[in-house]
């Protein structure tokens, strides 16, 4: 080869190389769906922030933080490539999260997506994502039916409400053998969609399991402009615990109507839900005080996962909040998408699903109370293990398993 040649050969290869390196560093796009606006807008909002936070820590230059993808910088096998998120407005309507998911995948070629609060729009988001072969990561979708439809894309992180019912029974047969003082008597409370159907019939199970008389079972239609029906049946029904399935404007609802007639109950353990977000420590205000909900989350477990505070100064300096059950298990979905597709040092779709399958992340590389992060055959997380929660003083503090909480339990039943 004659030098002539020789360096236009050398400048070809150069200049692929540099292609290369340009191609492997694009962005990688995830679509978020969430309700951005109408009555779920404050959820998706803290959502959104959620996310921001979850993408500067994979993106930015920053001191490495003890949480899969802390290290920052991007994603180092894909050249340095950044997660850029492109979100997108269910209005909590699963139509219109349907079409925002297609949009996603086919306009802003969205190479996975994540979501979406309600597993009314989880559940077409997944039927879209199955359809285009793109996966989808449900961060805080609840109803165990999403998991059992034979979906090839579908992943999700956090527990289902039978693993979350497991642990709110797990709990009452812990207290009661605590106290001496056991409950014997439930009222179901749930709101009429996917989420609160699927919920009632796993509570109405394992009550029955455990040998606990369902005194109520009150399904009532999603944001309701009133609940005082539905308060006045709960007391009449006198439980010993209530166990609501509720989003938030009814969580504050129901607590206001229950006020209202002057029925105090001797326990509330909620589905979480409504009852986890912020909004409805706003709107109950005192009337929150004592509530108990199951959790994935525990912001007060910072000795057992270091990078707690960490991550939420993140947030609240993005949000001026602190993180909750829901904004954690977004930040930790992210993560855990990030993970796998750095693992798998592709951008394309099939490559993702591989590494997700093949994903395992140790609980002490995630800001969760979590065994780790490891997909089931069917895309479920089988380390996800919840905790309960109860209000003190207008905060969340965790208060079961008794060896991880913060507070003991304030527990009437039988007083």
């Amino acid at each position: 080869m004659d030098r002539r040649n020789f360096m236009i050969g050398a400048g070809a290869l150069a200049t692929a190389a540099t292609a290369r390196k340009a191609q492997a560093a694009d962005d990688v796009v995830i679509g978020v769906v969430y309700p951005l606006t109408g009555n779920g807008a404050a959820v998706g909002l803290d959502a959104k922030a959620a996310y921001e936070v979850a993408a500067e820590i994979i993106n930015g230059s920053h001191t490495p933080i003890g949480v899969s993808m802390g290290k920052g910088g991007g994603l180092d096998k894909l050249g340095g490539a950044k997660v850029r998120l492109v979100f997108a407005d269910s209005q909590n309507d699963p139509q219109k999260a349907r079409a925002e998911a297609e949009r996603l995948i086919t306009q802003d070629k969205a190479v996975a997506i994540v979501g979406s609060y309600t597993s009314a729009t989880g559940a077409t988001i997944s039927q879209v994502t199955e359809r285009y072969e793109v996966p989808y990561l449900a961060a805080d979708n609840s109803s165990p039916s999403l998991h059992q439809r034979g979906l090839k894309w579908f992943f999700r992180t956090s527990p289902h409400d039978e693993m979350f019912t497991k642990g709110m029974f797990d709990f009452l047969a812990d207290i009661a053998k605590k106290t001496g003082r056991p409950a014997k008597t439930v009222a179901l409370f749930y709101e009429d969609s996917i989420f609160g159907t699927d919920s009632s019939n796993v509570q109405r199970k394992l009550a029955a399991a455990a040998g606990m008389q369902v005194v109520a079972d009150i399904r009532y239609r999603a944001a309701s402009p009133s609940l005082s029906t539905e308060a006045q049946k709960l007391k009449a029904a006198n439980a010993d615990v209530i166990l609501p399935s509720s989003y938030t404007s009814d969580a504050i609802l129901i607590l206001r109507a229950m006020s209202e007639i002057g029925y105090k109950p001797k326990a509330i353990l909620a589905q979480a839900a409504g009852f986890q977000e912020s909004a409805f420590m706003q709107g109950a205000g005192a009337l929150a005080e004592t509530v108990m909900s199951r959790s994935s989350f525990a912001l007060d477990a910072d000795k057992l996962r270091p990078a707690i505070p960490v991550v939420n100064a993140l947030y609240k300096a993005h949000n001026n909040k602190d993180m909750n059950d829901n904004t954690s298990r977004e930040i930790t979905a992210l993560l855990t998408l990030a993970d796998a597709i750095n693992r798998a040092g592709s951008a394309k779709p099939e490559a993702i699903r591989a590494a997700l399958v093949a994903t395992d992340i140790p609980g002490s590389a995630t800001i969760m109370p979590w065994a780790g992060v490891k997909f089931d055959e069917m895309g479920q997380n089988t380390l996800c293990n919840p905790v309960i929660q109860q209000v003190f003083g207008g905060a969340y503090k965790t208060v079961w398993p008794f060896d991880l909480a913060a507070k003991d339990v304030i527990w009437t039943v039988g007083t």
